[in-house]
């Protein structure tokens, strides 16, 4: 089973679990439809329709209203903490929720009892925890941005805000940034790092840089970072490698971006329902 969790900011929102349903409005989880604006309900879309194209089993989806004020990051944690070892989670991707070091490792804790660990796939606050609480090494996939690379490298910073400088500064030499977050030993073994080229890295090593199809206009949309994320998600549960699914989503993501193609106006939604011939087309391409 592919399980995706992630807290939304929708005020008073209940835990929320289910297999996530697509439609033209959003995604359904729990019987509440979600409208797809950008993160986790982003990611969950794009991550099941990777599920759908492949003709395997649809994911789950645990969501929880939280606005800032981590009720709903709580809830997650609480119910990962108590349930995990029992829900026959195979992949576990973790997204935006707010971060707890000490609820997280109780969440790390379960994994620990479980004789089949998870792939464990994370993004955002969830990235930020793990790193924070130097439990990188429980995580199989990272899927951060040059910003949060530099996060990453910086074997004292605690939070993104806090990245020192002279790191921070680093992002002008990406291979020189990835290197030192390999380094710090504050990594997943795999990184896919977003940015005008994508680079794809395991075990200190940058498998694939992927610069084309350039569709500068994508920079600005809040949003495709997150498709990446449930791309990965989806193709590790399709069966691929996580560096071969980030491979691919690397390719899927620009290509979608070229299909739809992006102006001013263009939302993560717009994108998303160009992932389905994306894939082919990459697939086609590069098998």
């Amino acid at each position: 089973m592919l399980f995706l969790a992630g807290a939304v900011p929708i005020e008073k929102l209940p835990l929320l679990i289910g297999e996530i349903e697509v439609n033209d409005e959003g995604v359904k989880i729990g019987g509440h439809d979600l409208a797809i604006n950008r993160g986790c309900e982003a990611m969950m879309s794009a991550a099941s329709l990777i599920c759908q194209e492949y003709g395997v089993a649809r994911p789950v989806g645990m969501v929880a209203g939280d606005i800032g004020k981590r009720d709903g990051s709580n809830k997650i944690y609480e119910y990962l903490a108590e349930n995990l070892p029992g829900m026959g989670a195979k992949i576990l991707t973790l997204h935006y929720i707010m971060p707890d070091l000490k609820r997280n490792k109780k969440v790390l804790a379960a994994i620990d009892t479980m004789q089949e660990k998870p792939i464990l796939i994370a993004d955002a606050g969830s990235m930020y925890v793990a790193k924070a609480g130097g439990d990188s090494h429980y995580y199989d996939v990272f899927t951060p941005d040059l910003g949060e690379t530099a996060f990453l490298a910086d074997d004292k910073a605690d939070h993104p805000t806090f990245t020192r400088g002279f790191i921070f500064h680093m992002e002008d030499d990406v291979p020189g940034l990835i290197r030192r977050a390999f380094a710090s030993g504050n990594s997943a073994r795999t990184l896919f790092v977003k940015g005008s080229v994508d680079y794809i890295c395991q075990d200190n090593e940058i498998l694939y840089s992927i610069d084309q199809p350039n569709v500068e206009s994508m920079e600005p949309i809040g949003g495709t970072g997150d498709l990446i994320t449930g791309m990965i998600s989806g193709l590790i549960h399709a069966g691929k490698s996580p560096v071969d699914a980030c491979r691919i989503a690397g390719h899927v993501n620009r290509k979608a971006g070229e299909l739809s193609p992006p102006t001013p106006a263009t939302q993560v939604k717009d994108i998303l329902k160009f992932v389905p011939a994306a894939l082919k087309e990459v697939l086609a391409q590069q098998g």
